[in-house]
């Protein structure tokens, strides 16, 4: 989930109306990661189980691989960001990695204080398994450093997993480019950060997404975001039709292998957002009109959706609990005052504190651009000394 403009979370000033369809696919998928969370965690759903059965499954079980819509877009706009042409280099790469790690780190840090306190409020009013063990500093170091999966400190949020993914696949991308940069040397070679994507999404769906022993690691998930990528490059308008092909047949092949060699409707839906992100991701949409300002205001929040929502089902599952009968239905009230309230607050969250922050950061990452830390070397391309 990165901003509209240059990545697929909420902190951008605006939606234009190119990214009007990426918006709505982030809107639904934002709304399904909520809906499924009030559905595995928290008494409410347990509640309402016997009544709906067949909806509290799927949202407790299926509508989980939404997750699979934000890989798959966070790599078709991080290619528009980094390498829109699809060229090997970037010149700069610790100054990438940190402005992304500034960008995504302070809000969810402030959402992870706000999931500590939340829990021990819930504490008193339930006991469940939902609710976190009081903090540690070393905890919360790690989810500062985004390394809490890989040192093995439980997160104090549920999705606090997927930030950490998406910063490790950002770098991942940046890193790649750089080193296809220096292979590359001063020749611009157009076919091979696709030639590279290509086999990272193979080695992924054919290896690593097999073991959910990597599930804490970019190369789990690459090959969700490396659709996402060749998307964006296969979509690219000055490309020849025999280029589109190879690279659209570079990215399924090994996708369809995949699900051949052991069938994951994540990756499947994977392929679906790849495809339609391929067709329509570069399509205007409408600027104007009450339906679409209201899917580009939702799409701006998703972020901040995203990152407060837990705590504040949390504190609603825990109210409903302590002070609600268990009734299906007082309880299915429940999880729609929890499924509001967290877009209520996912937009108070984006306007008091992701927005504060993301500028305070700007600011910060600005003087440290001033001060020439990441300084490439002219005399080579790709190449980065440290000063």
């Amino acid at each position: 989930m990165n901003s509209v403009v240059t990545n697929t979370h909420g902190a951008g000033h605006g939606a234009p109306s190119q990214f009007g369809l990426i918006n709505l696919l982030k809107v639904v998928a934002a709304q399904l990661i909520v809906l499924h969370h009030l559905a595995f965690y928290g008494p409410m759903a347990d509640y309402v189980r016997p009544v709906f059965p067949d909806l509290i499954g799927f949202l407790g079980d299926s509508a989980r691989i939404a997750v699979q819509v934000f890989l798959v877009i966070g790599g078709f706009l991080a290619a528009k960001s980094l390498a829109p042409a699809g060229l090997p280099s970037h010149p700069r790469p610790l100054n990438a990695i940190w402005h992304r790690y500034a960008k995504l780190a302070p809000p969810f840090m402030a959402a992870t204080l706000v999931a500590a306190a939340a829990s021990a409020l819930a504490g008193r009013w339930m006991i469940h398994d939902s609710i976190s063990e009081p903090a540690t500093l070393a905890q919360l170091a790690a989810h500062a450093v985004l390394m809490h999966g890989v040192l093995d400190y439980p997160s104090l949020s549920a999705g606090a997993w997927y930030v950490a993914i998406d910063f490790q696949l950002y770098a991942a991308l940046v890193l790649l480019l750089w080193l296809a940069g220096v292979l590359a040397g001063k020749h611009m070679v157009r076919w091979l950060m696709p030639l590279l994507v290509a086999v990272g999404i193979t080695l992924s769906l054919l290896h690593f997404n097999l073991d959910a022993d990597w599930d804490i690691w970019a190369p789990y998930f690459f090959g969700s975001y490396g659709l996402g990528l060749m998307a964006w490059w296969a979509s690219d308008p000055k490309r020849t039709p025999g280029a589109i092909t190879l690279i659209m047949m570079a990215a399924l092949l090994p996708a369809l292998a995949g699900l051949v060699l052991e069938f994951r409707s994540r990756i499947a839906l994977a392929v679906v957002v790849a495809g339609v992100l391929f067709v329509c991701g570069r399509v205007k949409t409408p600027s104007s009109g009450n339906a679409w300002s209201a899917i580009n205001k939702l799409g701006k929040i998703s972020y901040a959706v995203f990152l407060i929502h837990f705590p504040v089902c949390l504190l609603v599952n825990a109210a409903f609990t302590r002070f609600v009968a268990p009734e299906p239905e007082l309880q299915m009230l429940g999880m729609l005052v929890a499924w509001s309230a967290s877009l209520v607050a996912g937009a108070a969250f984006h306007h008091w504190v992701e927005v504060p922050l993301s500028h305070a950061v700007r600011f910060v990452t600005q003087k440290i651009d001033r001060s020439d830390w990441f300084k490439p070397d002219s005399g080579r391309p790709g190449v980065v000394t440290l000063r």
